[in-house]
């Protein structure tokens, strides 16, 4: 199987539509997708940017065997390189058992619970994956991050420039 990155971010977002319950674009979303043999397989949308942690959510076909090393080195490349956030971060149902596995396969650890704000009642499980404890790609074992680190995209920069900007921190 030939497998190869989506980064067209309308590609992508509509996958998330449709494999992910209550996904709607919003302003400064990026993307990345996983094509198998051309078809769209995966997805994941980064948003909330702030400079020291971005939200991360994850779709893909149920049944599908799609995940690899590769692609999942490249979306947490992307948050900890290309944006050079400290911390990833998502929430899950609790009753979404399979999400749950997923999610704590990959490292991320349960950060806290909100009480009752599940659609079903239940609580939602905040997760995140810190920048030394993720095993995608090559991290430093003392902590100063993923290597080698490659340009810092147009809107990352513009994004993090206006964000100094709004703080009073101009560069």
């Amino acid at each position: 199987m030939h497998a190869e990155l989506e980064v067209d971010f309308r590609a992508v977002a509509e996958f998330m539509k449709a494999h992910l319950p209550g996904y709607a674009v919003a302003e400064r979303q990026r993307a990345i997708g996983l094509r198998r043999d051309g078809e769209l397989v995966a997805g994941v949308i980064f948003e909330g940017f702030n400079g020291r942690n971005l939200w991360m959510h994850v779709a893909s076909k149920p049944g599908r065997r799609w995940l690899n090393r590769e692609y999942l080195s490249a979306c947490f490349r992307y948050a900890f390189v290309d944006c050079g956030v400290e911390r990833v971060s998502g929430y899950v149902e609790a009753s979404n058992l399979d999400a749950r596995r997923f999610d704590e396969a990959l490292g991320f650890k349960e950060e806290a619970r909100l009480k009752g704000a599940a659609q079903d009642g239940g609580d939602v499980i905040l997760y995140v994956m810190r920048r030394e404890d993720c095993r995608y790609g090559k991290v430093s074992p003392n902590g100063l991050g993923l290597a080698p680190a490659r340009r810092v995209p147009a809107e990352v920069r513009a994004t993090r420039a206006a964000d100094a900007a709004r703080r009073g921190q101009g560069r």
